[in-house]
């Protein structure tokens, strides 16, 4: 979405000093074939056309007309706007219906034809640098990382320093990043009892650190991606973790499912937690599958591993104290 609002805005013209504006309904009237024609005096004339009223019932058209709330929202506003990409025409009342929005002229600069190879990686570090804050930098890193290891089969080093192979994947970059990621930072004495994957149900088990714990691994138990403990208090702490990059998250039915388990292994309710480990907030498949998670479970991002989301049941009976949970 943020790709075609930026080349919506270079079709029309849209750049800082330039004159020219989109709104955020554009983006949505946009359909291939006229991103095709590409002559100057059709990019003009689809830049009048595309602000009448009368043009809401547009063929093939990119988005859904309500489309506008989420491109406005989410896109500009709270993205490229306030990366300092994208700037807002001053002087417009807030609920006026004038274009508004138009690339900054240093962001405009990096889709010049004619930067290529170097010289384009250098000009886009270059505005990271100016524009990104260090945490912003940081995930650009880590998402980077995980896309090239999309590309071949991914090792994965467990805490004890040995290692596996995963098949390529994004369900394979975010277990490893559990692993070595997650793990490291959350738990104090971690060790790795279970790991599979959607082609290979078992990628690695330690059946000697099951037995230590009193958990019988069964792979017909519809076991989750990944089953962690913390050796180091006092009683031993069972982490069930579902990894999700299009579906399957820690919801009220899969913990019920997987209390029962580790009950039968002896464990507590207090000593059993359950993460849902995604690639990024921002990602289709976390705000796809958001509303099924179980309370009384963690939600962790590859992209921001030293955060952790809590989704925290309360008690049963009085009130829970904002200030309690701070």
């Amino acid at each position: 979405m943020a790709a075609k609002t930026v080349f919506v805005m270079l079709y029309v013209g849209a750049v800082e000093s330039a004159g020219n504006w989109v709104r955020p309904d554009q983006v949505t009237r946009m359909t291939d074939a006229q991103a095709g024609l590409v002559n100057d005096a059709a990019r003009e004339l689809w830049r009048e056309e595309s602000t009448r009223s009368d043009t809401d019932m547009v063929a093939r058209r990119w988005y859904a007309a309500n489309t506008r709330e989420p491109i406005r929202d989410e896109t500009l506003r709270e993205g490229l706007v306030r990366l300092g990409a994208v700037t807002e025409r001053e002087g417009l009342p807030t609920t006026s219906p004038r274009p508004r929005y138009a690339l900054s002229t240093e962001f405009a600069k990096l889709f010049d034809p004619v930067l290529a190879g170097d010289g384009l990686q250098s000009a886009i570090d270059e505005w990271r640098k100016a524009h990104l804050s260090g945490g912003a930098l940081a995930r650009v890193a880590i998402m980077r990382r995980g896309a090239v290891a999309r590309e071949g089969r991914v090792l994965v080093t467990f805490p004890n320093g040995e290692t596996r192979h995963m098949e390529p994947g994004p369900s394979s970059v975010i277990s490893k990043a559990v692993v070595e990621e997650f793990a490291g930072r959350f738990l104090e004495q971690p060790g790795v009892i279970w790991l599979s994957e959607s082609r290979n149900q078992v990628v690695a088990r330690d059946d000697l650190l099951a037995k230590e714990v009193g958990l019988a691994i069964q792979p017909d138990r519809n076991l989750p991606d990944l089953i962690l403990v913390d050796l180091g208090p006092v009683e031993p702490l069972l982490v069930f973790v579902e990894v999700v990059a299009t579906a399957g998250p820690v919801s009220e039915t899969r913990q019920a499912a997987l209390v029962t388990i580790a009950a039968e292994a002896g464990f507590t309710e207090d000593q059993v937690a359950f993460v849902t480990a995604y690639s990024d907030r921002d990602d289709a498949a976390f705000k796809g599958s958001v509303g099924e998670l179980a309370w009384r479970s963690f939600v962790w991002f590859m992209s921001e591993p030293e955060h952790i989301v809590a989704f925290h049941r309360g008690a049963s009976t009085g009130r829970m104290r904002l200030s309690h949970l701070m």
